[in-house]
């Protein structure tokens, strides 16, 4: 009886070291594969970047405003048509 109770015990711990050895190598492995920090941003003027409130929107601006008095004139074209037909 005691033969057949060793080799079960050998088993068990066998399969524990086994998995206490695998769940530490996943578990330190993930730090070798994990990305490095980014760079530190840099400091104020030294990549002559300016800052956000200096952004030119001159240009845009004036082409959405065409944009929007283009439809707006269409719309009343389109109103105007209407009302010669009634």
């Amino acid at each position: 009886m005691i033969k057949n109770i060793k080799p079960n015990i050998m088993n068990i711990i066998k399969n524990l070291f086994l998995t206490i050895l695998l769940v530490f190598g996943l578990t330190f492995s993930f730090d070798s594969i994990a990305q490095d920090a980014p760079p530190p941003p840099a400091a104020h003027g030294e990549t002559g970047n300016q800052d956000g409130r200096a952004a030119p929107i001159g240009g845009g601006l004036f082409i959405l405003l065409g944009l929007g008095a283009a439809y707006g004139g269409k719309k009343l074209y389109d109103r105007s048509k209407e009302n010669l037909e009634e």
